[in-house]
């Protein structure tokens, strides 16, 4: 009896040591994304949990659920507002159906550099949209992520002018304003969830897709794309949030822990932005496909300016909002 008693004790004990850390967090927090982790999503949220966890000695585990395993973006900003799950990394087109306030930052030629990036989302311009996506979307804005420019891909032809363009069939998410950009710049927009496009492009039901080299390279559309081309009509902006609910239930010490670690991520997924862009081109590239650069972007842009930012204004909080974000940029 004394020898099963202390060889239960061993294997309690035993048992007792193998029981991972990350087992007496006080909370596990549940992020989804809707890319890989190999993306410039997965850097902001692999950094973001790094801080956390280490920040918190322990107290929090961060879960990351990638390549929407949680289901779509704009799903995934739903649930982090009502609370089924903590937050999420979503592009930024699939957080302005919430707030269309922060729509602005989608418009076409708006953003046209790494510099204007940053400027539209930290100072006086970062408070703002931090205070309308609590407001307007109850979650709270903790960082971004900088993806640069979508670039064009497609399978059926090389694109370097407007004349190009048409008669491409190019798969674009739910949101007016890029299916907006597409039309006046002659082209066939054909709104698709993220999940599906791989599979529409390899059905050839469309032709191609905009996006970073990084999610192009990191998705493998070498495989079912032929050409890409140097596009600057958008910048990929990719904000971190987490539910408003669930920030205001943390004590003034964990909701400063969690401001900062967002903020330390974010410069973390700049400093990786700015040179893993260039490094998924090459490897694009060294995939057979062909890169083009665009002759005559500076009509594209004007069409974009003269004939889709009209349309918008009304949505976007009136022309001053968006005369706001220009002034700011220095144009």
């Amino acid at each position: 009896m004394k020898r099963f008693t202390k060889i239960g004790l061993i294997v309690l004990l035993g048992a007792i040591f193998i029981v991972p850390i990350s087992a007496f967090a006080e909370k596990t927090l549940k992020i989804g994304l809707g890319d890989p982790l190999d993306s410039d999503q997965g850097v902001l949220a692999l950094r973001f949990k790094e801080i956390v966890e280490s920040a918190s000695g322990g107290r929090y585990k961060v879960d990351l659920y990638p390549t929407g395993q949680l289901g779509d973006e704009q799903k995934m900003v739903k649930d982090a507002r009502r609370g089924s799950i903590d937050g999420a990394v979503v592009a930024i087109n699939n957080i302005t159906p919430f707030s269309k306030s922060v729509g602005v930052l989608t418009l076409p030629y708006l953003i046209q550099s790494f510099d204007d990036a940053v400027k539209a989302t930290t100072g006086n311009l970062g408070n703002k949209w931090r205070d309308i996506l609590v407001k307007e979307a109850g979650v709270r804005l903790l960082g971004w992520g900088y993806s640069n420019f979508r670039v064009l891909t497609n399978s059926k032809k090389p694109v370097a002018t407007l004349a190009d363009l048409k008669g491409l069939k190019i798969r674009v998410p739910k949101n007016a304003i890029m299916i907006e950009t597409w039309k006046a710049l002659g082209a066939e927009p054909i709104p698709m969830a993220w999940p599906e496009t791989f599979t529409a492009m390899q059905q050839k039901v469309v032709d191609g897709q905009d996006n970073p080299h990084v999610i192009n390279f990191s998705m493998k559309f070498y495989e079912v794309q032929n050409y890409t081309s140097e596009v600057h009509y958008l910048f990929s902006l990719q904000p971190l949030v987490i539910g408003e609910k669930f920030f205001n239930s943390l004590s003034p010490e964990d909701q400063a822990l969690f401001t900062r670690a967002g903020i330390e991520a974010q410069q973390y997924n700049l400093l990786f932005s700015v040179t893993a862009a260039e490094t998924a081109k090459q490897n694009m590239i060294s995939k057979g496909v062909a890169h083009n650069e665009i002759e005559d972007e500076d009509q594209w842009s004007k069409i974009a300016m003269d004939k889709v930012w009209p349309k918008f204004y009304d949505s976007v909080g009136g022309k001053s909002a968006v005369d706001e974000v220009v002034k700011a940029l220095g144009r």
